[in-house]
C-alpha cells in the first residue's frame, strides 16, 4: 500500500460535480476542495458537468482513467435512481464506480405554504382523501428523491395527488410560498431559511429521527413505519481504482468532513455528516438502489 500511495496524486485531482454552480452537490465539494487539497498536497479542481439528470457527468468519471485523479461527488439521483428510472444511463453505478467517502446525508422535509389550513401530515393526508386528484405536489424533477418520496407518501396513504415537476427547487419553492401548489418533498439546506422566515411550514421530516435543525417537527415514518429518504452525497471513482488509493482519499475525506467547524456548518443546515468507508458506501448505495428500484417499479415514475 505504501508503494501505491508514494506517487499519488503527482498531478491536480478533479472532482465533477454532475450538476450546475451553487446546489447542494457543488457546495459540498467546494467546502471539502481546498481542504482536500491540502492533505494531497495537489490542487483539487471542481469541474461543473450538468445535464441528463446527473447522467452527463457521471459517465465521464465512468470513463476516465482509473487513478483516482477524477473523483464524481455522486447524489442519490445520478446513484441510486437513475439506473431505475432512466432507459439508457449509460453506466452501471455498482459495476462502474466505486464508493469513495459518504459524505452528508439530509432528510426531506415535507413543506407547506404558510397560508395553508393543515397544521400537521395527518391534516395533509386528509385533505387528499377528501379531495382525490385536487392536492398538487411539487418536486425539483422528475424521478429526484423528492419526487419518489412524494409519490411513495401517496401510495402508503393510499391517496391520489397531482406531480408538477419544475426545473430545480428555486421556482418550486417559490410557487410553495405563492400557495400555487400544496405541498413541497424538499432537502432540507434549500428549505430552511424559508421555514425559519414563516414562509413555509414544515410538517414532517422523512429521516428515521427527528433532526436537530427542526425541534419539534415529527418524522413521515412515525405515521408509516420504515418511510426513509433523503438527498445524500458522497465522492466515487472508476471501479478499477487501485484499492490502496480508494483508501488513501477515503481516509483523508472523512478527516476533513469531521473537522469541527466544517462539521457544525453541515449540520446546522440539517445535513447529517457521514464517515462511511469505501466498502459500507458500497453497501448502503447497493440497499439505496434496491429501494429505488422497487419504487419505480410500484410507481411507474420514469425520466423520459
Amino acid at each position: 500500500m505504501a508503494r501505491a500511495q508514494a506517487g499519488f496524486p503527482g498531478r491536480p485531482v478533479t472532482v465533477v460535480v454532475p450538476y450546475a454552480p451553487g446546489g447542494q452537490g457543488d457546495v459540498f465539494a467546494r467546502l471539502i476542495s481546498n481542504d482536500l487539497g491540502k492533505a494531497l498536497g495537489q490542487s483539487v479542481i471542481v469541474d461543473n458537468r450538468p445535464g441528463a439528470s446527473g447522467a452527463l457527468g457521471t459517465r465521464m468519471v465512468v470513463r476516465a482513467a482509473a487513478d483516482g485523479l477524477t473523483l464524481l461527488l455522486g447524489q442519490t439521483g445520478e446513484i441510486a435512481i437513475n439506473g431505475a428510472a432512466m432507459k439508457s444511463p449509460g453506466y452501471d453505478s455498482l459495476k462502474d464506480l466505486q464508493g469513495v467517502a459518504l459524505v452528508g446525508d439530509s432528510p426531506l422535509v415535507l413543506a407547506v405554504p404558510a397560508s395553508a389550513p393543515w397544521k400537521s401530515l395527518d391534516d395533509l393526508i386528509a385533505a387528499a382523501k377528501a379531495a382525490p386528484g385536487k392536492v398538487a405536489y411539487a418536486s425539483s424533477g422528475t424521478a429526484t428523491p423528492g419526487h419518489l418520496a412524494a409519490a411513495a407518501l401517496a401510495e402508503a396513504a393510499k391517496v391520489q395527488m397531482v406531480h408538477i415537476p419544475y426545473k430545480g427547487a428555486g421556482q418550486a419553492i417559490t410557487d410553495l410560498i405563492g400557495a400555487q401548489v400544496q405541498f413541497f418533498m424538499a432537502s432540507t439546506p434549500s428549505i430552511l431559511s424559508h421555514i425559519k422566515g414563516g414562509k413555509v411550514r414544515a410538517l414532517a421530516v422523512t429521516g428515521l429521527e427527528p433532526i436537530a435543525a427542526m425541534p419539534g417537527v415529527p418524522t413521515v415514518a412515525e405515521k408509516f413505519p420504515g418511510f426513509e429518504f433523503s438527498l445524500w452525497g458522497g465522492y466515487f471513482a472508476p471501479r478499477q481504482t487501485p484499492a490502496s488509493v480508494v483508501q488513501l482519499l477515503s481516509q483523508r475525506i472523512n478527516q476533513i468532513v469531521q473537522q469541527p467547524a466544517l462539521k457544525a456548518r453541515f449540520e446546522t443546515e440539517g445535513t447529517l455528516v457521514k464517515s462511511y468507508t469505501p466498502q459500507e458506501v458500497d453497501a448502503f448505495v447497493r440497499k439505496e438502489i434496491t429501494k429505488y428500484r422497487q419504487l419505480v417499479r410500484s410507481t411507474s415514475v420514469l425520466i423520459d
